[in-house]
């Protein structure tokens, strides 16, 4: 396969990546720190900050056709302005053409803006047209003061790029106007695919792409760019996505070269622990729970570090078999960590834990944030002399402080919250010494998650790691049924309620606020549970939410466990592990505010024993019609991968995979749904890239993901 070749820029030419934005016109320090904000540091960068959007400003609009919701250029004579008063201050200016006369409305002006903007002057602006007390009016428009009618309008269609606050569009523009020309004159962007790609893929060229995309010809495709199909894009997407599945495949390479203890199953114990532990339960593990403990026992049996997912839906029995893998580690003399997201989840873990292991005298420890002082020094003093066999925590088991004795295994729970670099973390964490060779060994890692993720997402999200899918539910586990049902019936659930209770179930009402909010018109927690006490006489109900500490939520938990509280008011804290198997009615307020992902967890926590189980999503009417789609789907299915399948094509990987909390998989211009059909491709192509033209790597992480905090340990 032949390869481009790739070198420094020639004398006389520049590398774009090495010259900073303030080597620009019009670029000082203070909009150097703004641009710095949204990642762009170079002329590079500059050049790959793509338009999200495009106008067309090529052509003028009468007055007259304008309409609400519009985007239009419109030429006129100002007829006047004024600083009118009403509930805001605002400058009101007056337009008029040939065919009619619209308003300029103006929140934010200056007295230099009011004065420039004289009677009788010629304006030319664009903006959207809004329904205003004069009719439709254009809001903070785009405009410019012209001196003759014939000025000559835009020849391209006019792109909008992600900004930030005091960083306007126009500014943007210009300086990107700068970077091409800097682009056409050193031609310093050197094509990294190999040619036999671009080839049989039909690929313009690099500079030819980004050209399209920052000044796009009149006569483009606007329904092509909006969908995200446009040739230009895809080229860029391919690489894009290229890169980051090469540096996700040289993180696994580089955990690979490293050393792991060797745990093959069955010794030295002979499997004692976990034999007594499966014959102590009342149930027999699923097909799918016995085929992943096998794929995970095989990893830990190597001399390399374990990188394996489980994926399995609510209720599949994922945290059994991370026990099962506990206990391979502790029988050969090692520590086991597992890692929960959220305080609840991990105590949760710890207390169902600590009753299963306590009768095969393990010491299970449980270590978070808001554990402090002297209980937090026991602790540690336990991990840290290797007292403290199983540890389970929040985040706080891998502080800088926290040290154990012999890390054998990390098990990290729904992986969706957290991102590559605290894998990373995680790992370097637990590393030690390695026995009779130079280097470390790093303990094996198994990350879990009843989030199941698209294969489309877990192909690019998660090339670094290997995949096991529990596909099965324990029998006995009942579909719940779905109700959509508007708040207006508020009264008629509480009856249900109160008789589902008085037959002995248990129930739980979900709320998305701790406090009443009058802007977003919730029913909070607090409030509810004022409410249910007074509507609710002789019913036993709790009120859990995060801001509880540990003990008061631990006690809360327990006591609707063993039943003495019929009724649980809670906020979105109990959307993953908590398993009541009598809880069998579960209300969801204002459900349309919610993920779908979110929602099925949530309404995992019901159907958990033989009873036949609802949940009721109460909803705030109206509704839009992507929450009705959405809200739809949730009563259509009980199947979690059909769901993530969905929310992915609905709210996007970014929202599904957690990623805008943890800076996983921030893409320049690549999307995994719009472009799942080139992973295929790109997995082919990049495996072929590594075996021939290795050389091409470095610059493709370089060029796409420098500076990239996921990927500042490549």
């Amino acid at each position: 396969m032949s390869a481009p070749s790739i070198k420094p820029a020639s004398s006389g030419t520049l590398d774009l990546q090495n010259v900073p934005v303030t080597e620009l016109k019009g670029v000082g320090p203070k909009l150097a720190e703004k641009l710095a904000g949204i990642h762009i540091h170079n002329v590079l960068d500059l050049l790959f900050h793509l338009p999200f959007r495009y106008q067309d400003r090529t052509r003028i609009t009468p007055i007259g056709s304008l309409n609400h919701g519009m985007e239009a250029v419109i030429e006129g004579d100002i007829l006047g302005s004024a600083v009118v008063f009403g509930r805001r201050r605002s400058l009101l200016v007056k337009v008029q053409d040939g065919t009619g006369i619209t308003s300029l409305r103006f929140y934010h002006f200056s007295a230099a803006q009011k004065n420039n903007l004289q009677d009788g002057a010629r304006i030319r602006c664009f903006g959207e047209g809004r329904w205003g007390k004069s009719g439709v009016e254009l809001y903070h428009p785009e405009y410019e003061i012209i001196a003759h009618q014939d000025k000559a309008m835009a020849d391209r269609l006019t792109p909008i790029y992600p900004a930030t606050e005091g960083l306007h569009q126009a500014r943007l523009r210009t300086m990107t106007e700068q970077a091409l020309a800097m682009l056409a004159k050193s031609r310093s962007l050197p094509d990294l695919l190999p040619s036999s790609l671009s080839q049989q893929l039909k690929f313009i060229s690099l500079e030819d792409a980004l050209g399209y995309l920052h000044r796009p010809p009149v006569d483009a495709s606007l329904n092509e760019f909006e969908v995200g199909t446009h040739p230009a894009q895809a080229r860029l997407a391919f690489e894009e996505l290229l890169a980051n599945y090469l540096c996700l495949r040289r993180l696994r390479e580089a955990a690979d070269k490293h050393a792991a203890p060797s745990l093959p199953e069955g010794k030295p114990g002979k499997g004692e622990l976990t034999k007594h532990t499966l014959d102590a339960l009342p149930f027999t593990l699923t097909n799918a729970q016995q085929r992943v403990s096998k794929e995970i026992a095989r990893d830990m049996a190597k001399p390399t570090p374990m990188l394996r997912l489980v994926q399995g839906d609510v209720g599949s029995g994922k945290t059994l078999v991370a026990v099962l893998a506990a206990l391979q580690a502790i029988e050969h003399g090692y520590q086991a960590a597992i890692m929960a997201p959220t305080e609840i989840l991990a105590e949760q873990h710890y207390l169902n834990l600590e009753q299963l292991l306590q009768p095969l005298g393990l010491d299970v420890a449980f270590l978070s944030g808001k554990i402090k002082g002297k209980q937090r020094n026991i602790v540690m003093e336990a991990m840290q002399s290797g007292q403290a066999q199983l540890i389970v925590g929040t985040h706080a088991l891998f502080q800088d402080e926290v040290a154990f004795s012999k890390l054998g295994l990390i098990v990290v729970d729904e992986q969706h919250r957290f991102g590559v670099h605290q894998r990373l973390a995680l790992r370097e964490k637990g590393s030690s010494p390695s026995e009779g060779s130079k280097g470390s060994t790093y303990p094996h890692q198994l990350i879990m998650t009843a989030t199941p993720i698209p294969r489309t997402l877990t192909m690019s999200a998660y090339a670094d790691l290997d995949c096991s899918i529990i596909d099965e539910l324990p029998p006995g586990r009942t579909p719940v049924n779905t109700i959509l049902s508007s708040d207006t019936r508020r009264g008629e659930i509480i009856e249900r309620i109160q008789k589902a209770c008085a037959d002995g179930k248990q129930a739980y009402w979900v709320c998305t606020l701790i406090e009443e909010s009058e802007t977003l018109q919730l029913q909070a927690a607090e409030a509810t549970y004022t409410e249910m006490q007074l509507l609710l006489k002789g019913i036993g109900i709790g009120l859990i939410h995060g801001r509880l500490k540990p003990r008061e939520k631990a006690d809360i938990m327990h006591a609707f466990k063993q039943g003495e509280l019929q009724l649980l008011i809670a906020t979105t804290v109990i959307e993953v592990g908590v398993d009541v198997p009598n809880a069998s009615l579960m209300v969801i307020e204002n459900p349309e505010r919610l993920g779908l992902a979110q929602l099925h967890q949530l309404r995992g926590r019901v159907g958990r024993g033989r009873t036949e189980s609802h949940c009721v999503l109460l909803y705030k009417a109206p509704l839009s019609d992507v929450a009705k789609e959405r809200l739809s789907i949730m009563r259509q299915s009980n199947d979690g991968f059909f769901i993530a399948e969905k929310d992915l094509e609905i709210r996007g990987p970014g929202e599904v995979l957690g990623t805008r909390q943890t800076g996983l998989m921030e893409f320049k211009l690549a999307d995994l749904m719009r472009d799942a059909h080139l992973q295929p491709k790109i997995k082919l192509w990049a495996e072929k890239i590594r075996a021939e033209n290795p050389e091409l790597i470095e610059p493709l992480i370089k060029r796409w993901l420098a500076g990239s905090e996921q990927y500042g340990h490549v």
